[in-house]
C-alpha cells in the first residue's frame, strides 16, 4: 500500500497482507446459518458473527493492522482518536498489544459499558463533546498539541484493510453469496467488504445500511458528495456519525451497490429476532444488517445472503427496554 497519500484505497493484496498480521492475534469468527432465520426470510442466511470478537466488533481487526504498520518512532509518541465505543475499543486493544499509549475521546453521553471496556484495555478516555463529531475535532486537536498520531476512524487505509479480513473469511466459507449486507457508521466495514467481494466475486451485491435518523453516509452515497448533518440521534451509537468522509465515499461509489436506511424500531425488532432465531446478542449497529434483510425480504427470497453482525456491545438497560417496552423507539 502506498504511503504517499493517506486517501489511497487499499486493494486485495493489502487485505491479504493484513490477514497475516491480524491472524496472529485473532481467531476467525464463526459463520452461523440459523435454520429458523432462514425459514423466516425465505433464503439461505449466513451470519458473520463479528459481535464475538474480543471487543465485540469487527473494528478490532483494523486497529491491529494499523498499529502493526506504525513505525517505532510514531508508536513511541502515542496515538489519539475519537469514537462512540467500538473503534475506541479497537484502538485500545491494539495499542495494548503493541505497547502504545492511546488517548481516546468519547461523547459525554455514551454507552457506559463501552467506556469501561476501553479503560480496562489501558487507554486514557476523555469524555468530552456532545457527539462523535465533536469528539473527533477534540481528538485531532489533542494529537496536534501533544505530537501524537491522530487516527481517523475512516480515512485510514490500514484500518480498512484490516477490517476487510472478515470479508475474506466470509467469502472463503461462503463463496457463492448473492448479497452481503453490512452496517455503516463511518464506512470501514462496507468498504472492506466491497474491496474483497468486488475483486473476488463481482456479481455479489454489497448493500450498506444506516440508521434513518443519522444518514450521513447514505446521503453522501446517493448525492455523490460529502455530507454533514446538522444533528440527529440514534440508539445505535455504532452508526451515529453526522459526517461522511472522503476515503469511504470514494470506495463506496466504486464497490457498493446500494445503501438502505432502517428505523430505530426496525433495529430493535432485529435485535430481538437475532436473540430469538439465532441466539445472538447484538447492539443496534449489530442488528442493522438483519433489519435491512427483513426490509428487503421480497428481494432476498431464495437467494444466498450474508449478514454482518457487528457489534455485540449492548447494555442490559437497552436489552430490557427492547424486550419489555413496546412503545416505538
Amino acid at each position: 500500500m502506498t504511503h504517499t497519500s493517506a486517501l489511497t484505497p487499499p486493494t486485495l493484496p493489502d487485505v491479504l497482507a493484513a490477514r497475516k498480521v491480524v491472524s496472529r492475534y485473532l481467531s476467525p469468527t464463526p459463520v452461523l446459518r440459523p435454520a429458523a432465520l432462514a425459514d423466516m426470510l425465505g433464503c439461505d442466511v449466513a451470519l458473520k458473527c463479528e459481535n464475538l470478537q474480543p471487543t465485540g466488533a469487527f473494528k478490532v481487526r483494523g486497529g491491529i493492522n494499523f498499529m502493526h504498520n506504525l513505525d517505532a518512532e510514531t508508536r513511541a509518541r502515542g496515538v489519539a482518536t475519537a469514537s462512540t465505543g467500538n473503534h475506541a475499543q479497537s484502538i485500545a486493544y491494539a495499542a495494548g498489544l503493541f505497547g502504545v499509549q492511546a488517548v481516546i475521546y468519547m461523547p459525554e453521553v455514551n454507552n457506559p459499558d463501552k467506556v469501561a471496556a476501553t479503560k480496562r484495555m489501558g487507554a486514557t478516555v476523555i469524555e468530552q463533546g456532545a457527539d462523535f463529531d465533536e469528539c473527533r475535532v477534540a481528538a485531532e486537536e489533542h494529537a496536534n498539541r501533544e505530537g501524537m498520531r491522530y487516527i481517523h476512524s475512516a480515512n485510514e487505509p490500514w484500518l480498512i484493510a484490516g477490517v476487510a479480513t472478515y470479508a475474506l473469511e466470509l467469502i472463503e466459507e461462503e463463496p457463492e453469496l448473492d448479497v452481503v449486507i453490512v452496517p455503516v457508521g463511518a464506512g470501514s466495514g462496507v468498504c472492506g467488504t466491497g474491496i474483497v467481494f468486488k475483486t473476488m466475486r463481482p456479481e455479489t451485491r454489497i448493500i450498506g445500511v444506516q440508521a434513518e435518523q443519522m444518514p450521513a453516509a447514505y446521503q453522501a452515497y446517493r448525492e455523490r458528495r460529502l455530507v454533514t448533518l446538522e444533528g440527529g440521534t440514534t440508539w445505535a451509537e455504532g452508526l451515529a456519525t453526522r459526517v461522511a468522509f472522503d476515503l469511504p465515499l470514494q470506495i463506496m461509489q466504486e464497490r457498493v451497490d446500494d445503501m438502505l436506511l432502517v428505523s430505530e424500531e426496525e433495529m430493535r425488532q432485529a435485535m430481538l429476532t437475532l436473540m430469538d432465531k439465532a441466539h445472538l446478542v447484538a447492539e443496534g449497529a449489530g442488528s442493522a444488517a438483519l433489519a435491512a434483510a427483513i426490509q428487503m425480504a421480497g428481494d432476498v427470497r431464495g437467494k444466498r445472503v450474508g449478514i454482518v453482525v457487528s457489534g455485540g456491545n449492548v447494555t442490559m438497560d437497552t436489552i430490557k427496554r427492547a424486550v419489555y417496552d413496546d412503545r416505538p423507539w
